[in-house]
């Protein structure tokens, strides 16, 4: 019989994370930076039915998402569709995008983040949530200090043509 342990470097169980934020968008590290000397971050967002996400731009952060489960809408500049399990939908930087839960049941994304750094903006915004709650104007300073701006010009659009509400 073989004995092993497991390096929690080389080995994340689909259990293992620290839950970052708690709501109806919810952050899950699963891989800090700090294990990948900064090249990537990785972190599952469950996502409630009928969230929408603030439409945001990064400025230094590409963000891969692969559709674990339910059906993820996503607006990417111009572009709008749909993921459903075992989709990947890239958010390049510099380019304005957003997603949402498009079905009635929870969705879940795995997204990894190029280059690491982002993992910790989501720290810093779940503690907000713990600290006090909701608030967009906190929410808008924490996005500057990671390089990342808000557009809510999509919001009335979206929320009306599927039925979907900005996250709070």
């Amino acid at each position: 019989m073989t004995t092993s342990t497991t390096d929690e470097r080389l080995m994340v169980a689909p259990d293992d994370g620290r839950v970052t934020v708690d709501g109806p968008v919810g952050v899950v590290e699963k891989v800090h930076g700090r294990r990948t000397n900064g090249v990537i971050s990785i972190v599952e967002h469950p996502i409630a039915p009928g969230v929408l996400v603030p439409p945001h731009v990064h400025q230094d952060f590409d963000e891969w998402s692969y559709v674990l489960a339910g059906r993820v809408g996503a607006r990417i500049g111009g572009q709008e569709f749909t993921g459903e399990p075992g989709s990947y939908i890239l958010k390049p930087r510099k380019i304005m995008h957003t997603f949402w839960n498009a079905g009635p049941d929870q969705a879940r994304l795995l997204e990894i983040i190029t280059p690491a750094g982002f993992e910790n903006f989501f720290a810093d915004f779940g503690a907000m949530l713990r600290s006090g709650g909701f608030d967009p104007t906190r929410m808008v300073e924490l996005g500057a200090a990671y390089g990342t701006t808000y557009d809510m010009t999509w919001v009335p659009e979206l929320e009306e043509r599927y039925g979907i509400k900005l996250m709070s």
